[in-house]
């Protein structure tokens, strides 16, 4: 599904500020969450600083702990987490969630939206679509348009509605709380916290 790290960035380049930052949020999470990042990547996490909100302390103490972990002990937790021997401690699928099995209705839905959006499958990627990490970045991609064109924020509302609000921060409430999250904590956290600005963001746009 990824469209490329300089795709991206020259897109989110042209938003305003508030777009800007909602898809970079969406990207973090996104990648944090397909795959445990490597040193190149710890390194720039370690960079990064937040405010004392909900979301910002999430932000703070996963910068602390990307400076102090290394690659290895990340790779090992993501996973316990989410691969484990048979399945991990988490399945981060949205048909599970809203339905308490995997490839169900909601992930039908999900293709049918994707065709209709010209959002193609990419056929390297053996996750099903409704993996949180590829709903995160599909969210990113309609903010920036690299999907083909930015959609309007009734759109983008529909579709984080239909399939990210019902289940996406339960699903980054269990994260936060798992028994083998340490460095996904905040990651969990800052899921939360940003899941619910979403959810209030666009009802007040309604």
């Amino acid at each position: 599904m990824s469209q490329g790290a300089l795709a991206e960035n020259a897109a989110t380049a042209s938003l305003a500020e508030e777009e800007r930052l909602r898809a970079e949020l969406y990207l973090l999470l996104a990648r944090l969450l397909a795959s445990p990042p490597d040193q190149a990547r710890l390194r720039q996490l370690s960079a990064i600083s937040g405010n004392s909100s909900d979301l910002g302390s999430g932000i703070t103490a996963l910068s602390r702990l990307a400076a102090a972990t290394a690659p290895r002990a990340v790779e090992r937790e993501y996973n316990a987490l989410f691969i484990g021997l048979g399945r991990g401690e988490l399945l981060p699928y949205g048909s599970y969630y809203m339905t308490g099995f995997l490839n169900e209705k909601p992930l039908a839905l999900l293709r049918d939206h994707m065709a209709k959006l010209g959002i193609a499958r990419d056929h390297k990627v053996k996750e099903p679509e409704d993996h949180i990490a590829t709903l995160c970045e599909m969210m990113a991609g309609l903010i920036t348009g690299a999907f083909g064109k930015a959609l309007s924020l009734e759109d983008q509302e529909a579709f984080f509605n239909t399939h990210l609000a019902p289940w996406a921060g339960h699903f980054f409430t269990d994260l936060e709380a798992a028994e083998a999250s340490l460095f996904y904590a905040p990651v969990g956290k800052i899921g939360r916290a940003f899941i619910e600005i979403e959810i209030e963001a666009f009802r007040l746009e309604g």
